[in-house]
């Protein structure tokens, strides 16, 4: 595969194609087109960076703007990590292609609404697409073929998060990137399935679902932030309401702390009061619900 640099140069036209594209955009950004899909590298907060992506722009990459992008497809360390991402995506779609899935017709009821086109990955293997969603629908015997701690009884499997499981399924229906997502996707998702149909241990940090479990049973004696604003009567304060194990609902006790700003950083299942630091409030209110409360 050729990778060019210069915005003038031609896309790769060598058997496997698409190739990659390089180049700086009329407002300096680093871009690159892959077949009809464009990215950029784009500034973001605090110094960072984010994947930008655009579809059919029909201009020189020479004259597109930051403007001509729309998709955000996750953060940037720096230009490598954008060229790595951007061949990720090349490699993608020459996979894809060579898969031969046939876009299709179909007006087909789906749990998501009416079906306003459908992909055929396999015979009984289908993805269709509604105005809102969309997902996997298998056919019985297909569908025979899940594993039963991931099977759906109905056969469709929606596309935020189920989708992984036809491609766990059905591996060779998907690209090499498809798989990754998949797989990250189960180990998240459904860890007791991955560990139980691949004999694997999911260590700390490899689910996400096993280490909030983990969290909870941790910090089950603990008290844990459930809803936080910034305090009009203390400055420089978050007023929290806050409840033992971060347990919702009518009969869990509820209790407000104050917390420096500098300290409320929210963790990855929810920010933990320590007693030490962070004194029990029952002073007035920034809250609504909780000013039409008798003190």
């Amino acid at each position: 595969m050729s990778v060019h640099s210069s915005s003038s140069a031609k896309p790769d036209a060598t058997p496997g194609s698409p190739g990659v594209l390089f180049g700086r955009s009329a407002d300096g950004l680093l871009v690159a087109l892959v077949g009809e899909t464009a990215f950029a590298m784009v500034p973001g907060r605090e110094g960072k960076y984010f994947l930008a992506s655009g579809w059919r722009i029909g201009r020189p990459i020479r004259e597109w703007m930051r403007s001509d992008f729309y998709g955000h497809s996750g953060e940037l360390a720096d230009e490598a990590a954008f060229h790595l991402k951007v061949q990720e995506n090349a490699e993608h779609q020459r996979e894809k292609r060579a898969l031969g899935r046939k876009d299709i017709f179909s007006s087909a009821n789906t749990p998501w609404g009416l079906s306003q086109g459908a992909t055929l990955y396999a015979e009984g293997v289908t993805a269709h697409s509604t105005a809102g969603h969309g997902g996997f629908k298998l056919s019985a015997e297909r569908n025979r073929e899940v594993h039963p701690m991931l099977r759906s009884a109905g056969g469709w499997y929606e596309e935020d998060a189920e989708w992984a499981i036809v491609s766990f399924t059905f591996p060779h229906l998907f690209t090499a990137y498809e798989r990754r997502h998949a797989e990250r996707t189960i180990k998240d998702s459904w860890p007791d399935a991955w560990e139980e149909l691949t004999g694997n241990t999911l260590a700390p940090g490899d689910s996400r679902t096993k280490d909030q479990r983990a969290f909870e049973v941790q910090h089950a004696a603990d008290w844990i932030v459930i809803s936080a604003i910034s305090s009009e009567q203390k400055k420089g304060f978050v007023e929290v309401v806050a409840t033992m194990g971060g347990r919702r609902g009518e009969a869990a006790e509820e209790r407000r702390f104050l917390v420096p700003e500098a300290d409320y950083k929210m963790g990855r299942f929810g920010f933990v009061i320590d007693p030490a630091r962070h004194a029990v409030y029952d002073g007035p209110s920034s809250f609504i619900g909780w000013q039409r409360r008798a003190p």
